[in-house]
């Protein structure tokens, strides 16, 4: 059992999407957490003693709770943001807004779902919004920022309000077969990996450790 001395508390931003709501799940299972805030812009379907849900707009964040880690799992598709404009505003201002709202609440510890080849040059737009928020959070006043790079996710939404994702129905079943002769940073992972590596890895972690898709594998594998 953890002693008083050990117990965390941290905040969650994302808990309603694919890898955020794997994460709301290990951190309430880690017995060294006394308590999880989960920022949403909608209700959760999930009770915990440990759990606390915040309702909030991203754009205009209240004051946080005192927090040890932020994870931030906010992210969005161009196309059920309905422009660039609104897809930056989640993947890059709000979390970015959580962030600093985060770090004021006393969080020196950072664990960010980012994406393979994120680069604030890169001419994708994508990528190059992904890049921008590496940047921004490296600039920060922290101990720790872990960056989860993963590739092609290998998981269906199901389940979650989303809309379906066609290129993800097409993509998967190709990348299972092609995985073995990719790039380690290119090769499909599953969710679960992405979240477990990153509940792993921020609570020890010193600087900015990157976790590329091959290594988010290996490392949400082990035990």
């Amino acid at each position: 059992m953890a002693t008083h001395a050990e117990q965390r508390t941290v905040l969650l931003a994302g808990a309603t999407g694919l890898v955020g709501g794997l994460m709301l799940q290990a951190l309430l299972a880690d017995h060294t957490i006394s308590a999880v805030h989960a920022l949403s812009r909608r209700s959760l379907n999930v009770r915990h003693s440990k759990l606390d849900v915040r309702i909030v707009d991203f754009s205009h964040l209240p004051e946080l709770p005192k927090v040890d880690e932020v994870y931030l799992a906010l992210g969005t598709t161009i196309k059920v943001a309905g422009s660039k404009e609104a897809f930056r505003a989640v993947d890059l201002e709000a979390n970015l807004a959580v962030a600093r709202a985060a770090v004021q609440a006393g969080a020196r510890r950072i664990g960010l779902v980012s994406a393979a080849a994120a680069n604030a040059r890169a001419s994708m737009f994508y990528n190059r919004v992904k890049g921008e928020l590496e940047d921004a959070l490296k600039a920060m006043d922290l101990s720790a920022l872990v960056i989860a790079q993963p590739s092609l996710l290998l998981d269906y939404r199901d389940g979650l309000g989303q809309p379906p994702r066609i290129g993800e129905i097409i993509s998967i079943p190709i990348a299972k077969v092609l995985a073995p002769i990719l790039p380690g940073a290119y090769r499909p992972v599953h969710a679960r990996a992405v979240a477990l590596s990153l509940v792993k890895t921020v609570p020890t972690a010193q600087g900015v450790v990157v976790l590329a898709s091959n290594v988010l594998a290996k490392v949400g594998s082990e035990h």
